[in-house]
């Protein structure tokens, strides 16, 4: 439903995320604040200031693990296969890979769009690599917590289902609603409720 609702906004990451994605450069190597901070004002000159404070905190967090300095960053991953593009935050030497996050992290295991988006991106990277990919890290920097998450059968076969809702939205079909679905956190609700899900083609 967000994808049929966001499908044609502009994306823009949140201050949270360009502050928790900077830190993630420097996992691994001692985390200077005033060093980290200038580099965030260097990548989002307009950051609300009190963000600062949310670095100190993430800071603070992280420096209670140990973490293993990227190899690579901003790696770019493709399944030509199925069509799909994304982006691996971190690659260790070894191979391993993560995505970070800007959230907290549950007590227990992954948030079900982290466990996706891990799938799609062992995939992805299984295929361009020809070794196989069983899994990735999440990195959820404000609680300074790395998960790593074994891609299961049922992690592939949600990623071929929502590429199938992904390409019937942009054939023009309105997506029918979920049940347990979590409308009441979702700034979609009202909009949601009238939607009698129908093809595009039939409200114009």
């Amino acid at each position: 439903m967000r994808f049929y609702y966001e499908r044609n906004e502009p994306h823009t990451e949140s201050d949270r995320y360009a502050v928790c994605k900077q830190v993630s450069y420097h996992l691994g190597t001692p985390l200077d604040p005033e060093v980290i901070w200038t580099e965030v004002l260097a990548v989002r000159p307009g950051i609300d200031p009190a963000q600062r404070t949310f670095l100190d905190t993430c800071i603070t967090a992280c420096n209670r693990s140990s973490w293993r300095p990227a190899d690579q960053t901003d790696v770019r991953v493709i399944s030509e296969k199925h069509g799909v593009v994304g982006m691996v935050d971190r690659i260790g030497a070894d191979g391993a890979f993560s995505i970070v996050r800007a959230a907290g992290a549950l007590p227990y295991g992954t948030y079900a769009a982290d466990r996706l988006r891990i799938a799609s991106c062992a995939i992805s990277l299984q295929e361009m690599t020809g070794k196989e990919v069983t899994g990735g890290f999440v990195e959820y920097i404000p609680d300074g917590v790395s998960r790593h998450h074994a891609v299961q059968p049922r992690d592939r076969r949600q990623f071929l289902s929502t590429l199938h809702k992904v390409r019937s939205i942009r054939d023009g079909e309105v997506p029918h609603h979920p049940l347990n679905a979590p409308c009441n956190r979702c700034r979609y609700k009202e909009r949601c409720e009238s939607s009698g899900g129908r093809r595009l083609s039939d409200l114009m």
